[in-house]
């Protein structure tokens, strides 16, 4: 991990666990305040620190920059992803116009249809469909039950967890008060595609809707979590990150860098700036600026919403104070006429 060793370099490790989990042998990590207490309690031998922890005795620190990520790093190393041998297994169903790479592997139940492409190392679960003359990029992986619908593009290094959806119908329905049998919402046809760029992971059931016309697209190492909904022709950049539950209406524009935290929904056809965040359960109904961070529904400036949360739990005794002001008020001026 490139760090500094404070304590004995002959020490046997065999594996990682949280800090109250970790035991003699095992390398956890301290990157936050808040779990000093766990910290100084910890039985592991090896905890990953940051620069300017101090030493313990009893336990190896190695310091390093950033605690966490070094952590991610050493869990690669001591759990490396299994990955199936190539070919095509008895009871998957690929077209005779489709093409798979030879070092893809598509497992039983898997599908991929006519002019489909699926790159190297790619791995269809079971249950995963690739729709007609879409394209599946090199290491990707989709797992049991993932749709990619017709047209759709996936870049390389794609991870699409169990049950998401790419390529659904976008959401678009038309008023017609003169239907053949009376008014109706008339379907507005859904015909373009959905492009997710390189190194992009999104969550187990999450729907990614095909756009109107043109694409929608989700940009370059961008991460969605389980159960988000981004709706037609919606751009997100690239390096973003959407919590679980969030929902992006149609056309709306997220950008480079950006946060949505949990349950936060995101009106059509406004942008989320780069570097924004927006805090939980927020309702976001206009523009927001690069790097503002907002919360709240209407979202707000977040400093904004601290402080009309803070007054809220207020306001009761306020309104009592503001009552019993009326009815001095009231009081002297009647006085004051008499």
């Amino acid at each position: 991990m490139g760090g500094e060793l404070l304590g004995d370099p002959e020490q046997l490790i065999h594996g990682l666990n949280g800090l109250e989990e970790a035991g003699p042998g095992d390398v956890s990590f301290y990157g936050n305040l808040r779990y000093r207490r766990q910290f100084e309690a910890s039985r592991a031998s090896a905890v990953l620190v940051g620069t300017d922890t101090p030493p313990r005795d009893g336990v190896a620190l190695v310091r390093v920059p950033n605690p966490h990520l070094a952590y991610a790093k050493l869990l690669a190393l001591f759990h490396p992803p299994s990955r199936p041998s190539p070919g095509v297994r008895p009871g998957a169903w690929v077209h005779p116009e489709a093409t798979v790479h030879p070092e893809a592997v598509v497992l039983p139940g898997a599908s991929v249809d006519r002019g489909a492409s699926v790159g190297a190392r790619t791995v269809l679960y079971p249950g995963a469909y690739v729709g007609e003359h879409a394209g599946v990029g090199d290491d990707c992986i989709l797992y049991p039950n993932v749709t990619v619908r017709e047209r759709c593009i996936l870049g390389a290094r794609v991870i699409l967890h169990a049950s998401s959806v790419v390529g659904a119908d976008g959401f678009g329905f038309a008023f017609n008060p003169e239907g053949a049998e009376g008014p109706e919402h008339f379907k507005i046809p859904q015909v373009g595609i959905v492009r997710i760029e390189d190194d992009v992971e999104v969550g187990a059931c999450t729907c990614i809707d095909r756009a109107t016309v043109g694409e929608t697209v989700v940009g370059r190492g961008t991460k969605l979590d389980n159960l988000v909904q981004i709706a037609h022709n919606v751009k997100v950049g690239p390096l973003s990150l959407i919590c679980a539950q969030a929902g992006v209406s149609g056309s709306a524009e997220i950008g480079t860098g950006v946060v949505l935290a949990g349950q936060v929904g995101v009106v059509g056809h406004i942008r989320v700036g780069d570097l924004a965040k927006v805090g939980a359960q927020s309702g976001v109904a206009h523009d927001v600026e690069d790097g503002q961070v907002v919360s709240g529904s209407p979202a707000v400036p977040h400093r904004d919403w601290l402080r009309a949360s803070a007054a809220a739990g207020q306001v009761a005794d306020l309104l009592k104070e503001v009552r019993a002001l009326r009815r001095r008020v009231e009081t002297l001026e009647k006085e004051k006429g008499e």
